[in-house]
């Protein structure tokens, strides 16, 4: 465990969770609840299971309002709200606790955020001192910021100094926002200084920090040093944002230092290194609070506005998510990322119409960018719009100078809605041509060998393809499926059995796979067996590509006949 999830461990909403009383019916005194109450109680309870912030800060609300005085109706309340985006009525909350004298960690960061939102920075640095504290990285940053905020660099020089003096764990954190405060009120090379690094101070540099220094070393002309920067750490292939900046140092034009241009602002630099050290578990909420308190002081930090998505989306608040990348300002380099999360938000929960529209026209506004073409087409492809697909990646692969490794999987992508189309002449070759980019890559080789041994072709070479694709992935239930179906189809009976068992084990709820093993008990005379595996098929079915009728006519009698009747209605 790091040292910031060290410091932050006492804010485990876990335990929170568990304080959750035992009855839904039941007040802390063991009175009944009104109905009412007991109702939000309920409802609430659900929603923190399920990670609903929207319902559970309704919920909690509710209940709020039946019992004002109750301090874990009005601790979730607040938690729902700030998790959900609501900062108002998570700060009115916090400041309610605050007055019952029953306020936590959670409550004073919120309290602190507020106060950094209204500018009072005299009650940041009061409230620090008189004990309302929030942790010791965000107690000691805030108090540099607010001193810098009310206009004493000299105090906020002093306390970054103190921080580092005071924690040592602390000192490569505070060295970075001394940096950017120095940045901030024009003293260019002692920022670059402190940026570049030292090995007796290390900073803690993430990739806000490296595009910080890119600029900073801009404005001081030192465009090489910039360029050699943003090369070292993002490679040929960077993002937008910091494409745009290589592009300027190219032509050797200085790039604006907008990484903080406030004390509010650096106090949401604060939240946002907090929000991305403590990613980690799914079912941890800490990331998301402070990803919200970061847009709470600014609302247009493309950094946060991504994360706080991603992490949204990672515990299935689609609708959420969608509502944090709609802030992404559209002259902002990194709007296409947010638009693509949006798409999925949409697609995510439940909207896949709405989800394609919105990439149809991000298309149409960003017609040269492969990563829109290629996310749509697998949208497309998702909801098997194949054709769309196809012509999708098309586009994709058309704005390509030059096909190279890298490039495989949108290449198999559209070898795979080739042959889903059954444009097998347009597929077959487009696999083979994966191939030649990675031989042994176990997918492709599964794809292509099982597809041939389906329509019964080349089943020599299908065979010692997927036996390639096993040796790759032999824990794949699809990949040893498609082993023992090919043992199968070659008349090797007796081989199949050992390997399409072992595929039902690996995956025992997927139709196919029992279908095909029903088969082949039905090969080698185990007939009982047999109709055992086609029954679980269809109790787990139905599937695009499984057959239903023939697997009932399969049961009804027996798997030759009822191919002889198929073959014969065709």
């Amino acid at each position: 465990m790091t040292f910031l999830h060290r410091v932050l461990h006492s804010f485990a909403l876990a335990a929170l969770i568990a304080a959750l009383p035992a009855s839904p019916m039941l007040a802390q005194s063991g009175e009944y609840l009104a109905e009412g109450v007991a109702g939000a109680l309920l409802s609430g309870r659900l929603a923190v299971s399920d990670s609903e912030f929207r319902q559970m800060a309704e919920s909690y609300d509710s209940a709020l309002a039946g019992d004002p005085d109750n301090p874990m109706f009005r601790e979730l309340a607040m938690q729902g709200n700030i998790l959900s985006g609501n900062f108002d009525r998570a700060f009115e909350l916090a400041e309610q606790a605050e007055r019952a004298g029953e306020s936590g960690q959670i409550a004073h960061v919120i309290l602190q955020a507020g106060e950094f939102r209204r500018g009072d920075y005299d009650d940041v640095i009061a409230n620090v001192q008189e004990g309302r504290l929030t942790g010791p990285l965000s107690d000691a940053m805030a108090v540099a910021w607010a001193e810098l905020g009310r206009g004493s660099m000299s105090d906020a020089l002093t306390a970054f100094e103190a921080a580092m003096e005071e924690r040592a764990e602390l000192a490569p954190f505070a060295l970075y926002h001394k940096g950017l405060a120095l940045a901030l009120v024009g003293d260019l090379e002692g920022a670059a200084d402190i940026l570049a690094g030292d090995p007796d101070a290390p900073v803690n540099l993430s990739r806000r920090g490296v595009v910080a220094q890119m600029t900073i070393l801009s404005q001081l002309g030192r465009f090489e040093a910039a360029r050699e920067l943003g090369e070292q750490m993002f490679g040929s292939t960077p993002d937008d944002d910091v494409a745009r900046i290589m592009a300027a140092l190219e032509q050797e034009a200085p790039v604006p230092f907008t990484t903080i241009s406030s004390a509010r602002d650096g106090m949401a630099e604060v939240y946002f290194t907090l929000s991305s050290a403590l990613v980690g578990d799914r079912s941890d909420w800490l990331p998301i609070i402070y990803g919200q308190l970061v847009l709470a002081l600014r609302p247009d930090h493309a950094d946060a506005i991504l994360l706080t998505g991603q992490l949204l989306e990672r515990v299935d608040q689609h609708e959420l998510a969608d509502q944090v990348y709609d802030l992404m300002p559209p002259d902002n380099p990194q709007y296409l990322g947010a638009q693509l999360g949006r798409a999925n938000a949409l697609y995510q929960s439940g909207q896949p119409d709405a989800a394609i529209d919105s990439l149809f026209a991000l298309a149409e506004a960003r017609p040269d960018s492969l990563l829109v073409f290629s996310s749509l087409g697998d949208m497309l492809r998702r909801e098997e719009r194949y054709d769309e697909a196809a012509a999708a990646y098309s586009t994709a692969i058309d704005l390509i100078d030059e096909i190279e490794e890298r490039h495989w999987v949108l290449l198999y992508t559209r070898a795979i809605s080739y042959e889903r189309m059954g444009e097998w002449n347009l597929a077959e070759p487009e696999f083979r041509r994966v191939l030649d980019f990675v031989p042994d890559e176990p997918q492709v080789l599964n794809y292509l060998g099982y597809s041939l041994v389906e329509q019964r072709r080349n089943l020599d070479e299908a065979l010692e393809m997927i036996e390639r694709a096993v040796e790759g992935e032999p824990d794949s239930g699809y990949i040893v499926d498609s082993l023992g179906w090919a043992y199968y189809r070659l008349g090797r009976y007796e081989e199949a059995v050992p390997v399409m068992e072992r595929a039902v084990e690996l995956m025992p709820t997927d139709p196919i796979l029992n279908d095909h093993l029903g088969d082949v008990y039905w090969a080698v005379g185990r007939e009982r067996e047999a109709r055992f595996q086609w029954r679980r098929a269809l109790s787990f079915g139905p599937h695009a590509d499984m057959d239903s009728d023939l697997v009932r006519r399969k049961l009804e009698i027996g798997k030759d006949a009822a191919l002889k009747e198929q073959d014969a209605a065709e």
